[in-house]
This record gives structure tokens, C-alpha cells and sequence, in this order.
């Protein structure tokens, strides 16, 4: 007898167009989002995901609008819990790939508590933080990463709380890949989004985000094109800290701290410290995490790509280990076992 074998239908060949919904994009004119929303569809067709394995969640604020903008499956859930309905869903449904869209309001002051332990658990999902500085769907209010001494609604003499770096909290956390983008480079922030969805564990990626409401400018003294190359570290693997219109900076460690040097005058490119986002100690992850303009530059690129097995993975290690040894068991013995009552 001759047996029919099924064969797996191959997948369809998609393109951005695909992942545009009829929805009426509700973002200010010239809103960063705009940009981060394009380069999200842009790479889904990149993949090899099959559209209705692929999941938006996302909290409360401007960047959380993303969901409805995604022709996908989404869930728009409330302020800061994104990263616990995410971890939910992927550890029920392992096969879909999961996206966390969030800001800086969102994730690190209401879902401080979320994030971290999404982190350290190392689900595998991808996080993408909208880091505008403030708070723009309530209307300007100071956010966790804003300045000190940022005037707002909020803090008209100027905050006198330190703002939090999203990049440091990750690695804190012991996130498995750190990175971070910019709205106004479209290649560059396209190739972050694809390496998060490559790494299996955590992504968590910081995306530069203009507000041109309520804090226009925010990243213009780095950001702008024509003072990016002197102003940012376009990190590289194997590749040694240089940046400079002319190649003609670098970093080095001296007395465990960073220190810009020019090179020339005896200093070369074996003096730079190269780049391994592979190395599993994060000390060094973290000072460049904490580099801030005009002192530094402000480094882009993956920081951070380490493997270590994910929560999912364990779990259903766990599970499969119980059914081996315990038996599959059953739900309703469960409910009835111990003191038990029958009401008339």
C-alpha cells in the first residue's frame, strides 16, 4: 500500500504592502513613528514568518498605536504589561514570533517591573523601545529618560530626577541582546529590527525617537546627517571603536573608563578597543551603554548578543519532563482532590 505523504505548502511570497492595514495612521505630522513603522514593515516579508504567526503587543502611548498600523495579529494591552501578555502568549504558542512595541513612559516608569523580568527570563520575543525622551500622548510630561533639569508640564523649574538609560537597565537586567537605532536612519534601523528577530532569547532594542511636538530635537546635536559620523560609534563586530568623518578617532580603556583618542602621534588602530558583542561579561556592554554626547559618542549598532537558553525553551523542558515521569494527569482529579464540598 502506497502511502500520501502531505507536503508543507511553501510560504508566499509577501511584500511591505502586505503588512499595511486600511487603518488611518494617527500620529502628529513628522512624529518619528512614521519612519519606525515603516522599517517594521519593510522586514517582515524578510523574515520567513508566515503572517499569522506573527504577533504586535503593545501598552499605552504613542508608539502603542503601532499594533492597528500592522497587518498581522496585535493586542493593544494596558500601561506597562506588554512584556507580561508577550510572555504569555510565547510561552503557549512557542512557534510565533512576538514583537513588544513600547516607550520610554511605558516600559521604564508604569513597566519598570515587567521589563526587567521579561528581560532576565530571557523569553524569546522582541522588544522595541520608542525612546522620544517624554511624554507625548498625555502632552509633554517629563518620562523616566528625560534630562536633568528638563522643563515640561510637569517640571516647569526643571526635573530633578536622574533619567534612566534604557541600554544600562537592559544590560542590568541581564537582557541577552541589547541594541539600539535611530528613526531618521531607515538601512540601519532595518538591519537592528532583523538581527533582534534572528537572536533566539530577548531582544530589546532602543530606538531614537523624535517628538516634534514636544520635544523637537531631542537627538539633533548627534543624530542630524551632517554631524552623525563625528558624533556616533557605528559599532561593527571584530572591528575596532573608530568613528570620525575621517576614521581618525577611537576608544580605548584607560583607567577603567572609556577616553576618546585621536589616532596619529604614536596612537594606531591596535591601541582601539575591538568591538565583541559576543563577549559574555558586560562590563564593557555597559560603559558603552552609559556614553553620552558631547563627552562621548553616542555608540549605535548591537552592544550585546549572547546565547543562553530561553525561559520557553526550559519550560517546556520542565513540561515534557513531568508528563515522562508523572504522566500527562489530569485536570479535573486536580480540581477535586483534598477537602472537597457538594452543595445541594
Amino acid at each position: 500500500m502506497v502511502t500520501a505523504t502531505r507536503e508543507e505548502s511553501p510560504l508566499p511570497v509577501l511584500s511591505r504592502k502586505d503588512f499595511v492595514t486600511d487603518q488611518e495612521v494617527r500620529w502628529c505630522p513628522g512624529c518619528g513613528d512614521y519612519s519606525i513603522l515603516a522599517q517594521t514593515q519593510k522586514v517582515m516579508p524578510e523574515l520567513g514568518v508566515a503572517r499569522e504567526n506573527i504577533v504586535f503587543i503593545s501598552g499605552i502611548g504613542c508608539s502603542s498605536r503601532l499594533p492597528y498600523y500592522m497587518n498581522t495579529f496585535g493586542f493593544h494591552s494596558i500601561h506597562g504589561r506588554a512584556p507580561t501578555i508577550a510572555s504569555g502568549l510565547k510561552a503557549s504558542r512557542p512557534e510565533l514570533s512576538v514583537w513588544v512595541i513600547t516607550g520610554d513612559g511605558d516600559a521604564l516608569s508604569i513597566g519598570g517591573n515587567h521589563i526587567l523580568h521579561v528581560l532576565r527570563r530571557n523569553m524569546d520575543i522582541q522588544i522595541i523601545l520608542h525612546n522620544n525622551e517624554i511624554y507625548g500622548l498625555t502632552k509633554g510630561q517629563y518620562s523616566p529618560t528625560s534630562e536633568l533639569g528638563k522643563r515640561t508640564k510637569s517640571s516647569p523649574y526643571g526635573t530633578i530626577d536622574a533619567p534612566l538609560h534604557p541600554l544600562s537597565v537592559a544590560i542590568g537586567a541581564e537582557a541577552t541582546f541589547v541594541a539600539r537605532s535611530l528613526d531618521n536612519d531607515a538601512h540601519h534601523l532595518a538591519s537592528m529590527l532583523l538581527r533582534a528577530h534572528e537572536h533566539r532569547g530577548t531582544s530589546f532594542v532602543e530606538v531614537y525617537q523624535n517628538c516634534n511636538i514636544f520635544n523637537d530635537g531631542a537627538f539633533k546635536d548627534f543624530t542630524a546627517k551632517e554631524v552623525r559620523a563625528d558624533r556616533m560609534l557605528f559599532l561593527e563586530h571584530g572591528k575596532p571603536m573608530i568613528f570620525g568623518k575621517e576614521k581618525d578617532k577611537g576608544l580605548r580603556i584607560n583607567a577603567m573608563k572609556m577616553e576618546v583618542v585621536q589616532l596619529g602621534n604614536g596612537i594606531t588602530e591596535s591601541d582601539l578597543l575591538v568591538h565583541d558583542e559576543t563577549r559574555e561579561d558586560p562590563s564593557i556592554a555597559f560603559l558603552l551603554s552609559r556614553m553620552d554626547y558631547p563627552e562621548y559618542p553616542v555608540p549605535v549598532g548591537v552592544i550585546r548578543a549572547v546565547r543562553r537558553p530561553t525561559y520557553d525553551e526550559l519550560m517546556t523542558q520542565q513540561i515534557d519532563l513531568a508528563i515522562a515521569t508523572e504522566g500527562e494527569g489530569d485536570l479535573r482529579e486536580i480540581f477535586l482532590e483534598g477537602d472537597t464540598w457538594t452543595v445541594e
